[in-house]
């Protein structure tokens, strides 16, 4: 049994906010895998469903950002989990937009949700970390989080969300790695060959032969040009 969290702040004035990037993430999975209706519960609302042969619980806090612990740490003793059987999804500065990582405990890194988390079960929970991208000086983070996701970013927002969607299944079984495969593909697919052969014609005429050069010289100089 696995609790997915997607963070975010409640209420449809912060519903396209960088900072609700997480809450977006989960809501998609519910959406792509046949999830149950959202319920309110935990301080949050919850929505229940399978992914594999796992039992999963998404759950979006609605306490604001900054008590998000006290939803996730409800619902996980209520569910009787343990803090590696919740993961995170949430806003990631140090990562471009459309990127993707995977990180296993650790720090919170200054991020209000995370260190609300931290204070209730503890740092041993895995993170989905979302890039949002940095706006390269730290007075205007805040307003950078709760600002709109730019419409420049709305088409890779989409590939990613297909992506972790996608891997969601793999991450429910702790395979990250092919979680981040999942992901990968949707985000930088291969690149197909520019370079395909023509297709052969049934029935097609063969192409005539060359035409044969034409011999220029006179009869005296093919003469001396057998003996030499």
């Amino acid at each position: 049994m696995k609790l997915f969290v997607g963070l975010g702040n409640p209420g449809p004035k912060y519903a396209g906010n960088r900072h609700n990037i997480g809450y977006m993430a989960v809501e998609r999975i519910a959406e792509d895998h046949g999830f149950g209706p959202w319920k309110g519960k935990f301080q949050g609302s919850i929505s229940e469903g399978r992914l594999g042969s796992e039992r999963v619980f998404l759950l979006r806090p609605e306490t604001f950002m900054n008590l998000s612990g006290q939803s996730v740490g409800e619902a996980m003793r209520f569910y009787k989990l343990d803090s590696p059987d919740v993961i995170v999804f949430h806003d990631e500065l140090d990562l471009a937009p459309g990127k993707c990582r995977v990180k296993h405990g650790g720090g919170h890194a200054g991020h209000n949700g995370l260190r609300s988390i931290h204070q209730h079960i503890s740092p041993q929970y895995d993170r989905v970390r979302l890039g949002i991208g940095h706006p390269g000086n730290k007075n205007a983070v805040s307003g950078c989080v709760l600002r709109d996701v730019a419409k420049a970013h709305q088409e890779g927002l989409e590939e990613l969300w297909r992506g972790v969607s996608g891997g969601a299944v793999h991450l429910a079984a702790d395979d990250t790695s092919k979680f981040m495969n999942a992901v990968a593909l949707r985000v930088n697919p291969p690149r197909s060959s520019t370079t395909t052969p023509k297709p052969k014609v049934e029935g097609a005429p063969k192409a005539p032969d060359p035409a044969p050069a034409v011999d220029t010289r006179n009869a005296l100089q093919r003469l001396a040009d057998k003996f030499r």
